[in-house]
């Protein structure tokens, strides 16, 4: 409503403003009356007048103000949510959509680098980081003897303050030994064993599961929501130097990657 009264108080009808620009009322006809409200729906989502997460006016607002029929806005609603701009909750009303954080899978990079790199802002919380004796099932797949030791920690990494990777990893100590002395508030486990543990080689494999409590706890989601979940193994002096799985909301993230 304030973007719809702002519009007015500027002696304009809001559909004349697209990609902040007075367009003339010749080019203005025509468009059709549909996409002028998309395209105004658009603009007033850019420019952050509605963030991720925040309702829309309802179709009969918008349809009242732009002195249309309700199945004209229909139509530009109908067409945003099918391009995931827009998402409905039957009952509740129309809403930003949420982004698909991505995630590459040919190269291994930090998260808080790629999540920098779209211009956001990442931080992590630490939920545990401790040395423990390893199970039966991490000493055959770390291929260790002897009642063998790992450090495990635990990670949730924030795109723009959303929880979007809770980072549950194993690291071998003849690998890594420094690793429980990092700070990891300001270095992420991966930037550390890049280092540490030059790669030599990794396997993974994804999977779509509902999380456990836990998880869900900690992505701020409930555990009917699926999960993309990412594991992988990586290899460094010749040694199984990490095991980690990598839990992500599935509405919100999605991995890619090119040859």
């Amino acid at each position: 409503m304030q973007a719809l009264q702002r519009s007015r108080q500027r002696g304009q009808a809001p559909f004349l403003y697209v990609e902040d620009s007075v367009v003339k009322k010749e080019q203005q006809e025509l468009i059709p009356v549909f996409q002028r409200i998309k395209d105004y729906l658009l603009t007033e989502i850019q420019v952050g007048t509605w963030k991720e997460g925040d309702a829309i006016p309802s179709e009969q607002v918008l349809a009242r103000e732009f002195g249309v029929s309700r199945m004209t806005v229909n139509r530009a609603v109908r067409e945003l949510t099918s391009e995931q701009i827009l998402t409905r909750i039957q009952g509740s009303g129309t809403y930003v959509a949420q982004h698909k954080y991505q995630a590459t899978l040919v190269e291994i990079k930090s998260i808080a680098d790629e999540v920098r790199a779209r211009g956001h802002e990442h931080r992590s919380e630490l939920h545990q980081l401790v040395e423990s004796k390893a199970s039966d099932l991490l000493a055959r797949q770390f291929k260790l003897k002897q009642e063998p030791r790992l450090f495990h920690s635990i990670i949730v990494h924030f795109e723009n303050d959303v929880p979007i990777q809770v980072e549950d990893r194993w690291v071998n100590p003849d690998v890594a030994p420094d690793y429980m002395q990092q700070d990891f508030s300001s270095i992420t486990p991966n930037e550390y064993l890049m280092v540490a543990a030059p790669l030599q080689g990794v396997h993974y494999s994804i999977e779509a599961v509902n999380p456990p409590k836990h998880i869900a706890d900690m992505l701020h989601i409930p555990t009917r929501e699926p999960c993309l979940v990412l594991h992988r193994q990586t290899l460094s002096q010749g040694k199984i130097a990490s095991i980690v799985t990598m839990w992500h909301p599935g509405n919100r993230y999605q991995f890619a990657g090119n040859f």
